[in-house]
């Protein structure tokens, strides 16, 4: 709190005062009082209201620094109120409950909302796991088939199990704690589940991959998994007409391990590199392509946030696109390796 504020705050007490110390001299003036006992009288006055202007101010700014502070280092800020130190002064007290019983209605607003979108999580998870059932249902129908309409529509069977996928993931992408498990994992073996998973994918678009990751890291599969689907099925999308590539490979770094998912597709220009990663961002290959909802990068990086995992794009434009996932572990975990567990056993 600045001193001017305050005088500000205060200025028609002291123009009150000063109108009153100027109706007593002339009282006192008037009734042939002693000018130079008038003058002690009025600068006794000017004083005690001077140490008593000065020390309420310091009162006060201790008392708004001490909710400043109070205010900054509180987790949950709207309860400002229960925090608030107590006061002497009645305004204190009138200010204090009215901002409690303000916080009182935010918080039931709060509560009303959080149980609103807890069911509706319930919701689509319930909604997913129903819709499972035919989809699982459709691949194996389709499986005993082997004519080419079987393979099309097991792959629009795959491209609807990844949205409803995605719908899972967003759902629960606020509550990651919740769901996940985190365990040494072979980033060879997930990233082989992945491209199995869309193999048929790769068969139609002649997309030729390589996987090389030997490293182990400690983080939660399922998540993994999902996040390097979401980059496979974007690398193929985006692939180039001759000869598309993609290559899954990991390399020691000193802090960790880092997973390249690399293509030479599209590329991205070089203006919206650093927006890839927003909610919703299609780009001109998106609009160029089509049927791009900007969803899968922006849960990508939500993800890996949430599992603590960095994550970065390298691209040029018809050239390719290197996405990399960085594992923070340490240097006793990285100089593990798939190969060497194998070899052990």
């Amino acid at each position: 709190m600045k001193f001017t504020d305050y005088c500000k705050d205060k200025l028609l007490l002291l123009m009150l005062h000063a109108f009153c110390m100027l109706l007593l001299a002339a009282f006192l003036i008037a009734t042939a009082y002693p000018v130079a006992n008038c003058c002690i009288i009025l600068f006794s006055w000017l004083l005690i209201l001077a140490v008593w202007f000065l020390t309420e101010y310091f009162r006060r700014k201790r008392y708004f620094a001490q909710i400043g502070i109070i205010l900054e280092q509180a987790d949950t800020k709207f309860l400002l109120g229960e925090l608030m130190p107590r006061s002497f002064r009645l305004e204190d007290s009138f200010y204090r409950d009215f901002i409690r019983r303000s916080n009182k209605s935010v918080i039931e607003k709060i509560r009303a909302v959080e149980d609103s979108r807890q069911e509706y999580r319930e919701y689509i998870e319930s909604w997913v796991h129903e819709i499972k059932a035919p989809i699982a249902d459709i691949y194996l129908l389709c499986e005993k088939q082997k004519d080419e309409t079987a393979r099309r529509i097991l792959e629009q069977n795959r491209r609807t199990e990844n949205y409803v996928d995605m719908a899972l993931f967003y759902a629960r992408s606020d509550e990651v704690y919740k769901d996940y498990l985190i365990r040494e994992a072979c980033l060879q073996e997930t990233a082989e589940e992945v491209l199995q998973k869309n193999k048929y994918a790769f068969i139609q678009s002649k997309v030729q991959a390589r996987v090389s990751c030997p490293d182990r890291v400690y983080t939660d599969v399922k998540w993994i998994a999902f996040i390097l689907n979401q980059l496979v099925l974007n690398a193929v999308k985006y692939r180039r007409d001759a000869n598309p590539r993609i290559r899954i490979a990991t390399l020691q770094g000193e802090h960790g391990v880092c997973l390249h998912v690399e293509d030479n597709g599209m590329g991205i220009p070089a203006e919206e590199l650093p927006r890839i990663f927003e909610k919703g961002f299609t780009g001109s290959n998106g609009r160029t392509r089509g049927r791009s909802t900007g969803m899968g990068l922006y849960l990508c990086r939500k993800l890996c946030r949430k599992l603590g995992i960095g994550i970065r794009a390298e691209s040029q434009e018809s050239a390719g696109t290197r996405i990399i996932l960085e594992f923070p572990v340490s240097n006793y975990l990285s100089g593990f390796s798939c190969r060497e567990d194998s070899h052990n056993a």
